[in-house]
């Protein structure tokens, strides 16, 4: 079945029965999809108020709410449209004049502002490392930015950040070889994490196991293929290929999750840290911030370990995960108790998500 391009993710249960059967069944391997409604009777009063915010008084009173789970990671996210519709309170923000004032921050002097790692620092054309001098783990860094503004990357500036974090991983295990478990996040922004405005990075390097969240996706991963004798990250690319929402760019695969952590999760899965997954990383960054508006925003790396560890990462991809963190205009937090205690509630599209991922990233 060729999944029609029009469709959204409120029509999934219905595009997954009209898919062919080992399509579907592919699909119901990671997926579960379920649908509820919610019934509600508003009084007359509220209906000026419901017509500005959401349109018609009836589209509010039965509500489809589609429910996607994967059922192998036990990641789950609620969709309903009407949440991207919410009444948010909403300030005015300049970036470049937030920029101006941050001056005399400690990244702005950063030789003389900012520790160095035992091994030194590492620098490039277009940033330089720094020691974290509140630690996350033992060995902890910073990639700092030589454009200031975080939201002014360019391909080649992407590149360098993320060949300037591997090579501290490599100082780092060098210096300790039982470090092993490397992890680059980058916080783009306050609503994404970020403390200081300045454009940075970080880059860790732990021992013993590898970080939780990557841990639990490798045992589940290694459990699917013990009961289903194939690949986790083979099927879990297949079941977004056969509705729509994955597709392949130069041996990257390109991923809009249907059970994404916030708004607009992509995720890119390579063989190794090639140019090409490199690549991708810039174009889906540049679609984010020049086609969806998106400011702030989570990227994370996974990569199985450094050197040879007990337990098997077979099969175990290099993945780069990015995430919308909200508007940073707003008050409104993007998570609260149902997604740290339940499951994810989103607004955004995964198959609209795609739909502007394919236009951006070129063939």
């Amino acid at each position: 079945m060729t999944v029609a391009f029009d469709l959204t993710v409120m029509q999934l249960d219905e595009i997954v029965d009209e898919l062919e059967a080992d399509d579907r069944r592919a699909f119901e391997l990671v997926f579960h999809v379920g649908v509820s409604r919610g019934d509600l009777v508003p009084p007359e009063s509220m209906y000026p108020w419901i017509r500005e915010h959401f349109g018609e008084v009836e589209r509010i009173r039965q509500q489809k709410i589609v429910k996607v789970t994967n059922i192998v990671t036990l990641e789950g996210v609620l969709f309903n449209w009407l949440r991207s519709s919410r009444p948010i309170w909403r300030e005015d923000l300049d970036l470049d004049a937030e920029l101006e004032q941050s001056d005399g921050e400690p990244f702005d002097d950063l030789y003389a502002l900012t520790p160095e790692d035992t091994f030194g620092r590492v620098e490039s054309e277009h940033c330089v490392t720094a020691s974290n001098i509140a630690k996350f783990d033992g060995y902890h860094g910073v990639v700092i930015f030589k454009e200031k503004h975080p939201l002014r990357f360019t391909r080649e500036q992407i590149h360098d950040y993320l060949n300037t974090g591997e090579r501290w991983a490599g100082l780092a295990h060098r210096s300790d070889p039982a470090a092993k478990y490397y992890f680059f996040l980058w916080n783009c922004l306050w609503r994404a994490g970020a403390s200081l405005l300045h454009g940075h990075a970080q880059v860790l390097l732990g021992r013993d196991m590898h970080y939780a969240a990557i841990e639990a996706l490798r045992r589940a991963a290694l459990l699917f293929e013990a009961n289903h004798r194939q690949n986790y990250f083979d099927a879990f690319y297949k079941a977004h290929e056969v509705v729509g929402a994955g597709f392949e760019r130069d041996g990257v695969r390109v991923i809009a999750n249907l059970a994404p952590v916030k708004e607009h999760e992509v995720i890119l899965m390579a063989s190794e840290m090639s140019d090409e997954l490199k690549d991708r990383v810039y174009e889906a960054l540049a679609c984010f911030r020049d086609r969806l508006g998106v400011n702030s925003f989570n990227l994370v790396l996974y990569r199985a370990p450094l050197a040879p560890t007990e337990e098997s990462w077979d099969g175990f991809p290099v993945m780069v995960r990015i995430v919308d963190r909200g508007d940073p205009t707003t008050r409104t937090n993007d998570f609260g108790g149902m997604e740290l205690y339940a499951a994810k509630v989103v607004a955004s599209d995964p198959l609209k998500l795609a739909r502007e991922l394919r236009d951006a990233l070129p063939a």
